[in-house]
């Protein structure tokens, strides 16, 4: 990386003392394996709104009207616009941020299965917190991930997948956009696509074919649009063998008889969930070393992210 990619980030994971009660949520995972690799900005909505540190906790809450965030004690304390504000203003800072780490089961930072109470104060894990909520929906593209999401090595795997493509995405939008920059781009993620989503693959692909033809701005906005949006579905061993599949056939005059059995039997056993995804994955390097396909050599799918997360040791 000649750069550094930046996160946003819930402020408590990182240890700042910015809670309710004065405390915080340090992630040991993001602190220790994560912050290698990128540069966290935090933020606290309640903080920045002006609740203070310690403050009166609050909660989400359904009315005729919505769902709010409302104080605990005092429900009458409506901080709901006030964070919807606070999310609007950041929104139009993050131009820099390649992806976002948010607190989990947080009535304002929250991505999902929030409680919302109900009018009989009956709790549903339905909501969203209410800055995270309006942020997701003024950037649909950023990645997005919470903190108790990323321990699951699949959704973990996925988020950095796409910050990186995010951020490659960025530098491309950065350098000027033109037909053969987003050609090169859609190319190099071509296998990226396939083990996310076939039918988007395809889709890409044609508009990719009109790069020179239609207003190019609104062309790149629609590819952004599905490719983000593409990625966000988990990659399957189903999906990746095909994509190895691939791989293997720019190899096929190259290998002789026994290598290509041995390649064959380690598809088939990461297919099956005996091996993980590093398994056929560094056979395949091994190969490319030995007869160089410079068509994959450019494709990002065989080294997404730097090797030392080791995300596919348990893929």
């Amino acid at each position: 990386m000649t750069h550094t990619i930046h996160i946003g980030i819930s402020s408590c994971l990182l240890g700042q003392e910015v809670r309710y009660d004065g405390g915080h949520k340090r992630n040991v995972f993001v602190l220790n394996n994560l912050s290698e690799y990128f540069e966290f900005v935090p933020y606290c909505p309640e903080v920045a709104i002006g609740m203070g540190t310690p403050r009166p906790p609050i909660r989400l809450v359904r009315r005729d009207d919505g769902v709010h965030a409302v104080g605990i004690q005092d429900p009458s304390m409506d901080k709901t616009d006030a964070l919807r504000d606070y999310a609007f203003e950041v929104s139009g800072q993050l131009s820099e941020i390649s992806g976002y780490i948010l607190k989990k089961d947080s009535p304002s930072c929250g991505m999902e299965r929030v409680r919302v109470f109900d009018h009989n104060n009956v709790p549903a894990k339905t909501g969203s917190g209410i800055y995270a909520a309006t942020l997701m929906e003024c950037l649909p593209n950023l990645p997005f991930e919470e903190e108790g999401r990323l321990m699951d090595p699949v959704l973990r795997e996925n988020f950095i997948e796409r910050v990186f493509v995010y951020y490659r995405w960025q530098q491309m939008i950065k350098d000027g956009l033109s037909p053969s920059a987003l050609v090169d781009f859609h190319s190099r993620h071509k296998f990226n696509v396939l083990a996310h989503d076939e039918p988007a693959y395809r889709r890409l692909g044609r508009l990719v074919a009109d790069a020179g033809k239609e207003h190019l701005h609104a062309l790149a906005s629609s590819y952004i649009d599905i490719l983000m949006q593409a990625l966000k579905i988990p990659a399957t061993r189903k999906r990746h063998t095909n994509v190895l599949m691939h791989v293997m056939g720019y190899l096929k005059d190259s290998l002789d008889g026994d290598d290509k059995q041995e390649l064959l039997e380690v598809l088939d056993k990461y297919r099956l969930g005996q091996v993980p995804l590093i398994v056929p994955i560094t056979l395949l390097k091994h190969h490319l070393r030995k007869y160089p396909q410079p068509y994959i050599d450019q494709q990002y799918y065989m080294n997404p992210y730097p090797e030392e997360l080791m995300l596919r040791n348990s893929l």
